[in-house]
């Protein structure tokens, strides 16, 4: 496939041209005009770009890229060496962040959701079409004990959970990544719980105050799942030969 051809399907699969974010959405470092092979990954790390390297691929895709807003513009250091890795492998890095949290069948919330059993309702910014943040329901109510189980042992990963109610948890909210800061809007919107994949000093004390539990579940390990599934989308509908390689990072 074209690279191109790619970037174009991927950029009006994603709508990416219609989200605002803090980094450039589709190809960041351009390679060879042609993709057969790609890796996927959720951080394009030295270890993705070194992974690539040797399964000679021809694409990365991942979910956190380079040229983050108000990072330095040098390149120098750990840049320097992850460009050069790249350019001299002529490998395309392709990346997608907000676009790729919000997709509502591929997304990572999108994921997580059905990987924890969730019916979504929407986003929990109701006016917003591409809310980052979202909200649901258990069909079943679960305790906070059998919630943070749950997700332990579908992510492999035992959450940090602080119990700030000892009611059931029917309705939840949940934002992967880093979007502990939406735990407000969740407990005003009626939210028994919230889910991210971090935790802020101060989070622990909004759980407390506004009585709704929170879990940390891993900003890595909540954001697994929405590159895969598009890495499995591309390999189904365009035949590529996509490989997903996690480099586990136990944040």
């Amino acid at each position: 496939m074209l690279t191109n051809d790619l970037i174009r399907y991927l950029d009006e699969l994603l709508q990416a041209d219609k989200i605002r974010d803090y980094c450039p959405n589709g190809l960041q470092v351009q390679g060879r005009d042609e993709v057969g092979k790609i890796v996927t990954g959720v951080t394009a790390s030295q270890a993705l770009v070194d992974a690539a390297v040797e399964r000679q691929a021809d694409a990365i895709l991942v979910h956190h890229g380079y040229f983050w807003k108000s990072e330095s513009p040098v390149i120098t250091g750990m840049k320097h060496h992850r460009l050069k890795a790249l350019l001299g492998a002529d490998i395309n890095l392709i990346g997608y962040h907000l676009p790729l949290d919000v997709h509502p069948q591929l997304g990572n919330n999108a994921q997580l959701a059905a990987l924890l059993d969730i019916d979504v309702i929407g986003g929990l910014e109701p006016n917003d079409p591409f809310s980052v943040a979202m909200l649901g329901r258990f069909s079943q109510p679960l305790s906070g004990a059998q919630l943070a189980q749950r997700i332990s042992h579908v992510l492999e990963r035992s959450p940090l959970h602080i119990a700030a109610s000892e009611r059931p948890i029917s309705t939840v909210g949940w934002c992967t990544g880093g979007g502990q800061s939406f735990i407000e809007q969740a407990a005003l919107a009626g939210c028994d719980a919230f889910i991210s994949g971090e935790v802020s000093e101060q989070t622990f004390h909004i759980a407390q105050e506004l009585n709704i539990d929170y879990f940390a579940a891993g900003h890595h390990a909540t954001e697994r799942y929405g590159v895969k599934a598009l890495g499995e989308h591309l390999a189904e509908q365009h035949g590529l030969d996509v490989e997903f390689v996690d480099i586990d990072n136990p944040v």
